[in-house]
């Protein structure tokens, strides 16, 4: 899913090696996906062996963001780069999406958009909303509307209403066909939990993933939010100053420039590339901390004023 004019940028790095940095690993990926399913299949089992003692509600916190942090995965499946095999990309990424309420070939089509259009209003898969205030702002970092926009699309798709203009028409069978298959699958689930008399499911998926939300939502809203709507991903798109277990935490989606300039790189090899193309060239990527750009939306957006307010031709969130 490399961007139409990635040749144009070329220039940054040399051919051969934008070639080696492009081959997917079996190895890598597998690590990868095996330690954050095990991860999840663990604090799980923590869960619902402590439930009723204080000691749930770390084990709750942690495997609510577990399960939500999953997208950085099945994102990179979409992209095709955690595995050298077509086939297992696609179908780990489509447990995924099943799990995250986020169907993969719907979400696989918006992402093009976003990479193709990245900050374009009008064609940005990720921008189909309006300008945030601060309380639209709150209700999407908690999960809420997030949640709600979710939900209410896979019914939407179900019953054959596909509006969204960045989804191509010759796509919307694909997509409502997909919306119907998830839906009886969360049926079916609802009824087996019915009739077991289990709050099972509800323990170990719905709850923690809905009220954790939030973590991901740090992730999600740092990578553009605040930047200038320009086509230029060298100053469109924000990375993050973090650590290392949040790096493994998010697939390395914290090196997002990089990402954005070169999608077809996978994962594991994105620390390399960020180097490459700032470090080694003595640039620097637009970058914040979690909580520095959180800060700074906050005193942005307070006092009534709304991201409409500010020019989308320069950076207005920064530290």
């Amino acid at each position: 899913m490399e961007k139409p004019d990635a040749a144009a940028r070329r220039d940054l790095i040399d051919a051969k090696t934008l070639r080696r940095l492009c081959v997917p690993s079996h190895w890598a990926g597998a690590v990868q996906t095996a330690s954050h399913v095990g991860g999840v299949g663990a604090t799980g089992a923590l869960l619902w062996l402590s439930w009723g003692t204080w000691w749930a509600i770390p084990a709750f916190m942690v495997h609510g963001t577990l399960l939500n942090f999953l997208y950085a995965g099945q994102h990179e499946l979409s992209h095709g780069t955690v595995f050298r095999t077509r086939w297992l990309n696609e179908w780990v990424g489509r447990i995924f999406g099943f799990v995250l309420f986020y169907p993969r070939t719907f979400d696989q089509v918006q992402h093009m958009a976003h990479h193709r259009y990245t900050q374009d209003w009008a064609r940005d898969g990720e921008l189909a909303r309006a300008p945030y205030t601060l309380t639209s702002y709150l209700l999407w970092m908690s999960g809420v509307s997030y949640w709600y926009t979710r939900w209410r699309r896979i019914v939407r798709f179900s019953v054959g209403i596909v509006t969204e203009p960045y989804l191509p028409e010759y796509r919307h069978a694909e997509l409502i066909r997909e919306a119907r298959i998830h839906l009886a699958g969360y049926a079916l689930i609802a009824a087996v939990s019915l009739l077991a008399r289990s709050w099972g499911a509800v323990l170990l998926w719905l709850a923690p993933m809905c009220a954790m939300k939030f973590t991901h939502q740090l992730q999600n809203i740092i990578e553009h939010l605040g930047l200038p709507h320009d086509d230029d991903t060298l100053i469109n798109t924000r990375s993050t100053r973090t650590n290392a277990v949040l790096r493994w935490l998010a697939w390395q989606m914290q090196y997002h420039t990089a990402h954005h300039v070169f999608p077809a790189v996978p994962f594991h090899r994105l620390h390399e590339l960020h180097k490459l193309l700032f470090a080694d060239r003595g640039a620097v990527a637009p970058t914040m901390t979690y909580w520095g750009f959180q800060l700074a939306v906050l005193r942005a957006l307070a006092g009534g004023k709304t991201e409409a307010d500010y020019p989308e031709d320069r950076t207005w969130i920064f530290e």
